[in-house]
C-alpha cells in the first residue's frame, strides 16, 4: 500500500526525521488560513499516489495566503496520471543549499535490502543513473545486520552526502523496518542554508501482508484510477505505469529499479514498474504480459529474471505457457540468470516463438529491447 506524501511525512516525524511545517486540506478556502499560519508563503502540493506532480503543475509556490487559496483551487480536482487530486498539502518553504536522493528498497532477488543514494537530488534519479552512473551509489544492506551508524556512514560516503546526513539515514532505515515498508524514499533530502538536513518529500510503500499491523492507514487502499494499475491490482501484481515504450517484468523491487535504470541507459524509456515477486508461474507471467501488452505505448517487453527460490526453468516454462495463452503482439526479450538458467534458456529455445528473443546479460537484453522498441 502506497502512502500519501503527508502520511509518509507523518511517519518521518514520528521517527525523528526533520520535515518542514505543513498541513493538509481539501478546501481552497482553508488553504488561505493554513498559509497564514505558515507565515504567508507556502508550497502547495497535490496529494496523489503517483510521481510527476511537479511536471503536471501539481506543486507550486504561493507568495501569500490569497495566492495559496487560488493555487489550491486550481490544483484540487486536477487529474495527474489518472489520479484525481482530492487534497493538497501546504508546506513551509525552505532555503535549500543542496538536494540529495536516498531510498531503501526490498530486494527480493538478493534476499535482502538495497539502498540507492545520490548527491544529485535536484534531478530525477533515472536521469542521473543514465547520464552519470558513477553519481548513484547502490549498496546492499544485510537483512540481519541492518543499517548501523557505521553502515550509514558508508552510505553517506559512497553517495557523497554530508556527514550530518548519517542520523537521517539511520532514521529512514528505522521507518523501513519498524513500519513494515517495502520502499522508503527521501526525494529530496536537503541541506538548508543553515546546515540542517530535512526531508522535503517522502514516499513510503507498506507491505500489504502487514496490514493487520498498520490498521491506522486503512484496511484497503484507494481505488485505482489508472485502468492498467487497476487490472494489475486485481491480479495481485505490483504495477506502476510510467511514460515509456519498453515494458518491464522483473522479480524483486530493487532489481526492477535497476532494470529501469539500465533500459534508460540504452536510450529508451521504461513503460512501467512491474514486480512479479518471488514466483513466476504460467499464470503470473500471463497476467503480467496481459497488463503490459494492454498499454498501447508499449513497443517491446523486457523480462529480466534472476532465479533464486523460483528456478529459471520454472520461469521459462511459465513464459512458454504464457505466450501460448496471451496473444503476443510485441517482441519479448528474455534474460534469465541464476538457478537453472541454462535449462531455462533451453526451454525457451525449444519453443522458438518468433517474437521471443534471449540475451545472456542484462545490459545486452535492455539495449535489444530498446532497439526493438525504436524500430517497432
Amino acid at each position: 500500500m502506497d502512502l500519501y506524501e503527508h502520511q509518509a511525512r507523518q511517519l518521518f516525524e514520528e521517527h525523528g526525521i526533520p520535515v518542514p511545517r505543513a498541513e493538509v486540506t481539501d478546501s481552497a478556502k482553508e488553504a488561505r488560513d493554513i498559509a497564514r499560519r505558515l507565515g504567508g508563503r507556502a508550497m502547495v502540493k497535490a496529494q496523489v499516489k503517483t510521481g510527476g506532480r511537479g511536471k503536471a503543475g501539481g506543486v507550486r509556490l504561493a507568495a501569500d495566503p490569497a495566492a495559496a487559496e487560488l493555487t489550491a483551487r486550481q490544483i484540487l480536482g486536477m487529474d495527474i496520471k489518472g489520479h484525481q487530486v482530492g487534497s493538497v498539502m501546504l508546506a513551509e518553504p525552505v532555503d535549500v543549499a543542496e538536494e540529495f536522493y536516498v531510498s531503501y528498497v526490498l530486494d527480493r532477488g538478493a534476499g535482502g535490502f538495497l539502498v540507492i543514494a545520490s548527491a544529485q537530488g535536484d534531478m530525477e534519479i533515472e536521469e542521473v543513473a543514465a547520464t552519470r552512473p558513477e553519481a548513484v551509489a547502490r549498496i546492499p544492506v544485510d537483512r540481519a545486520e541492518g543499517v548501523s551508524s557505521a553502515k550509514a556512514g558508508e552510505i553517506a560516503s559512497a553517495a557523497g552526502l554530508p556527514p550530518q546526513s548519517v542520523d537521517v539515514l539511520l532514521r529512514l532505515w528505522q521507518v523501513m523496518v519498524r513500519e513494515d515498508a517495502l520502499l522508503v524514499e527521501g526525494n529530496p533530502l536537503v541541506r538548508t542554508a543553515q546546515g540542517r538536513i530535512l526531508a522535503l518529500d517522502g514516499k513510503v510503500t507498506l507491505d500489504d501482508n502487514a496490514r493487520f499491523r498498520q490498521a491506522r492507514w486503512g484496511e484497503r487502499d484507494e481505488p485505482y484510477q489508472d485502468p492498467l494499475e487497476a487490472a494489475a491490482a486485481e491480479r495481485g501484481l505490483t504495477h506502476v505505469r510510467l511514460d515509456g515504450e519498453v515494458g518491464i517484468i522483473r522479480n524483486g523491487a530493487g532489481l526492477v529499479m535497476s532494470t529501469l535504470d539500465v533500459v534508460a541507459g540504452c536510450g529508451a524509456r521504461p513503460a512501467n514498474f512491474l514486480d512479479i515477486g518471488g514466483g513466476a508461474s504460467a499464470q503470473v507471467m500471463a497476467d503480467g504480459l496481459t497488463v503490459i501488452l494492454s498499454d498501447p505505448a508499449v513497443r517491446s517487453v523486457f523480462v529480466n529474471v534472476f532465479g533464486g527460490i523460483t528456478a529459471c526453468d520454472a520461469v521459462a516454462e511459465g513464459i512458454v505457457a504464457a505466450v501460448d495463452t496471451v496473444r503476443l503482439t510485441k517482441p519479448l526479450v528474455v534474460r534469465l540468470d541464476g538457478n537453472n538458467a541454462e535449462r531455462g534458456r533451453a526451454i525457451l529455445g525449444e519453443r522458438a516463438h518468433p517474437l521471443v528473443e534471449q540475451a545472456t546479460t542484462m545490459d545486452g537484453a535492455a539495449c535489444r529491447a530498446a532497439e526493438l522498441a525504436h524500430t517497432a
